[in-house]
C-alpha cells in the first residue's frame, strides 16, 4: 500500500527529476562561454581548455550503459541519489577549482554524476507510468533535457556578465537539492527481479568503444578528419562497437537484451533520435557564432536571441503529445521532421543582408520541429524497453544519442570550416594574414583588426554565412534521412489504450 501511495506522487517525481535533468543539459552548453575568461583566470593551455569539455563528455559516454545496468541491479532510487550528490559536489569543486587539473578532476566526476542522472531518471517511466500516460511523461522529460541545451547561453551569457565564471557550476546546486528532496521522499525503489551475472566483457568493450568513437570525434572536430590519431580512435571505437552487438547476441548474460537491436520500435527510435540530437547540436554549434561575430552581439545578447528556438520546443513537445494520442509516434516524428527540414532549409538562405528577423523565424520552426519530434522518437525506443532492463535499455538509448550529438558537433562544424574557408580568398591579403584568417572566423576577424581590413572583414562574415548554409543543407538533409527512417523501420502504432497499466499497479 505505500508504493501505491508514493505511486500516486509520480507525476511530482517526475517534476522533481526534470530539475536535475535541465543542470545536465545546461552544464553541456554553459561552460562554453567561460572558456575564454577561465583561460585568462586559470594561465589554461589550449590543451586544457579542450580536456574541460572532454573530460566530463568521455566520462558520461562510458560509464552510461554499466551504470545504467548498476540502477537495475541494485535499485533505481539508491543509484539516481547517488548521481545527483556527486553531479552537486562535483558543480561546487568546479566552481572554485584554483588550477585547471583541479578542474579537470572535477569535471570527469560531473561526468560520472550525469552517467547516472540520465538514464536512470528516463527508466523509471516505463516503470511508474502506464503507456497511456508515458508519452506525456517522456514529453516532460525530454522538454528539460532539450531546453536545458539552448538555455545554457542564455543563462550563462547573464551569469558572466554579472558574476564570476564559477556561477556557471553554482546555478546547478538549487536544481540537484530541489531533485535530491523530491527522489529522496516521493520515488519507490525498483530494480529489476532478474539477478544475472554481471556481463564484465561487455561492460570493457561497450565503455571503449563509447570512449574510442566519442574521442576521435571531438579530436576530429579538432584536428580535422584527417587526422591519423582521430580516425585511428573512430574506427576502433566503431568496431569495438560492432563487435559489442556480436559478442550481445552470444554470450548467455549479456549486458543490454539483445532483443532490443532487432527491435523495430527501439531501432528506429533511437536511430531517429541520433539524426535529430546531430542537427540540434549542429546548429546549436554554428547559431551563437553567427550571432556574436557576424551580427556582433555579446554573451547575453545572442543568448537571448535563441530564445525562439526553446519556444517553439516548449510548444512543440504538448502538440507531440497529442499527435501520438490520437495518430501514434510515427505521425508526430514525420511532421516534426518536415517541420525541422523546412526550418533548415530556410536557414541555409541567411546571407549577411537577412538579420535577425529572418533567423528568428527559422529557429522557432527548427525548435517547432524537435519539439514535435523528439519526443515521440524517444518514446517509440522505451516501448520497447522491459521494466526488468529499463535501466541499461535507457542508458544504451542515451548513449546512441550523445554520440548522434558529439557526431554532429565534429562532421557538421567540419563541414562549416570547409565551407569558410572556399569562400575566402587568400590571394587577397598577404601571406600571413591570410594564413590567420584561414583558420576560422574569430581568427579572420582578429586579423583584419590587425591590419585595419574592412573588406577582410566582410568576406570573413560573408564566407561563415556561406560555410553555415552548406552545413544547414546537410542539417536539413539528416531530416530527410529522419523521414524515410520512420516510414521504412517504424509501424503506424494505435492510439494508446485506456487500460493500460503500469507494472507498479500489476505487482500491487
Amino acid at each position: 500500500m505505500e508504493l501505491n501511495s508514493q505511486y500516486q506522487q509520480r507525476w511530482w517525481v517526475l517534476a522533481s527529476l526534470a530539475f536535475g535533468i535541465l543542470a545536465v543539459g545546461l552544464d553541456m552548453t554553459i561552460l562554453n562561454l567561460a572558456l575564454p575568461i577561465m583561460a585568462q583566470d586559470m594561465h589554461a593551455t589550449n590543451a586544457e581548455l579542450q580536456w574541460f569539455v572532454d573530460a566530463y563528455n568521455l566520462v558520461f559516454a562510458a560509464l552510461l550503459l554499466p551504470m545504467g545496468m548498476l540502477g537495475d541491479r541494485i535499485g533505481r532510487k539508491r543509484m539516481l541519489l547517488a548521481g545527483l550528490l556527486v553531479f552537486g559536489a562535483a558543480s561546487l569543486a568546479c566552481a572554485y577549482a584554483a588550477s585547471p587539473w583541479e578542474l579537470i578532476t572535477a569535471r570527469v566526476f560531473l561526468g560520472l554524476g550525469a552517467s547516472l542522472i540520465v538514464p536512470l531518471s528516463m527508466a523509471v517511466i516505463p516503470v511508474m507510468f502506464a503507456e497511456k500516460e508515458r508519452p506525456k511523461a517522456i514529453a516532460v522529460w525530454m522538454m528539460a533535457n532539450a531546453v536545458g541545451i539552448p538555455l545554457g547561453p542564455i543563462l550563462g551569457g547573464w551569469l558572466l556578465n554579472n558574476y564570476w565564471w564559477g556561477s556557471v557550476f553554482i546555478i546547478n546546486l538549487p536544481l540537484v537539492i530541489v531533485a535530491i528532496t523530491a527522489v529522496f521522499f516521493l520515488l519507490p525503489e525498483t530494480r529489476s527481479e532478474e539477478r544475472r551475472p554481471v556481463d564484465l566483457p561487455g561492460v570493457l568493450i561497450s565503455s571503449s568503444g563509447l570512449i574510442g568513437l566519442t574521442y576521435g570525434v571531438i579530436e576530429a572536430g579538432e584536428r580535422g578528419w584527417d587526422d591519423v590519431i582521430a580516425l585511428a580512435s573512430v574506427l576502433a571505437g566503431m568496431l569495438l562497437l560492432l563487435w559489442f552487438i556480436v559478442y550481445q547476441a552470444r554470450t548467455p548474460h549479456p549486458l543490454v537484451d539483445p532483443s532490443l537491436f532487432r527491435s523495430r520500435s527501439f531501432a528506429g527510435g533511437t536511430w531517429i533520435g541520433s539524426i535529430i540530437s546531430f542537427a540540434l547540436f549542429g546548429v546549436l554549434f554554428a547559431l551563437p557564432q553567427y550571432l556574436q561575430a557576424v551580427l556582433e552581439m555579446d554573451a547575453l545578447s545572442a543568448g537571448l536571441r535563441l530564445l525562439p528556438l526553446v519556444i517553439g520546443l516548449l510548444i512543440g513537445t504538448p502538440i507531440s503529445d497529442a499527435l501520438q494520442s490520437r495518430f501514434g509516434t510515427r505521425t508526430a516524428i514525420v511532421i516534426g521532421s518536415v517541420l525541422l527540414g523546412i526550418g533548415l532549409a530556410m536557414g541555409s538562405a541567411t546571407d549577411l543582408s537577412t538579420g535577425y528577423g529572418f533567423t528568428s523565424i527559422w529557429i522557432s520552426a527548427v525548435g517547432l520541429g524537435i519539439g514535435l519530434a523528439l519526443p515521440a522518437a524517444m518514446d517509440e525506443a522505451v516501448s520497447a524497453l522491459t521494466p526488468e532492463r529499463s535501466g541499461v535499455g535507457s542508458a544504451l538509448l542515451m548513449a546512441m544519442r550523445q554520440v548522434g550529438g558529439t557526431l554532429g558537433v565534429a562532421i557538421l562544424g567540419a563541414v562549416l570550416s570547409a565551407g569558410y574557408r572556399n569562400h575566402l580568398n587568400p590571394d587577397e591579403w598577404p601571406a600571413e594574414t591570410a594564413e590567420m584568417a584561414q583558420r576560422n572566423l574569430s581568427s579572420g576577424l582578429a586579423a583584419a583588426r590587425q591590419i585595419g581590413s574592412d573588406s577582410l572583414v566582410h568576406s570573413a562574415k560573408t564566407s561563415f554565412v556561406g560555410g553555415m548554409a552548406y552545413m544547414l543543407r546537410v542539417c536539413a538533409g539528416a531530416a530527410v534521412v529522419g523521414i524515410v527512417f520512420a516510414f521504412c523501420v517504424l509501424r503506424a502504432r494505435p492510439v494508446k489504450s485506456k487500460n493500460a497499466t503500469t507494472s507498479l499497479e500489476a505487482k500491487e
